[in-house]
């Protein structure tokens, strides 16, 4: 199994930045696209953007602008640089792998992200 670490949460003030990073660690073998979601509670996770292995990115349109999603392979290891943090932005995020050929998603315990006056 592929073991995903999230860390660089934190509480920050509106327009602040934050930077998180995942590390994946273990079996890791096939990784393909690596993502961030996240959850408030009592609503669905809601993914937020992703990046595949030759660079390519994708952003929900909430966040598209202020957040920038980047991997580095060599070291096994995702990042989302928030900028221009809004209070809408406070979730917990997580760390989402994929694998080719692998049934199921790879899921780290997330990291909390709090954005308030």
């Amino acid at each position: 199994q592929v073991q995903l670490v999230e860390s660089g949460g934190g509480s920050v003030q509106p327009g602040g930045s934050l930077r998180l990073s995942c590390v994946a660690s273990g079996s890791i073998f096939r990784i393909n696209v690596m993502g961030w979601y996240r959850q408030v509670p009592g609503k669905e996770r809601e993914w937020v953007a992703d990046i595949s292995t030759c660079g390519m990115t994708n952003y929900v349109d909430s966040v598209k602008g202020r957040f920038t999603i980047s991997r580095d392979n060599a070291k096994n290891t995702l990042y989302l640089q928030m900028s221009s943090l809004k209070p809408e932005d406070t979730a917990i995020y997580y760390c989402n792998v994929k694998q080719t050929l692998a049934p199921y998603d790879s899921w780290g315990q997330g990291t909390q992200v709090t954005v308030s006056s």
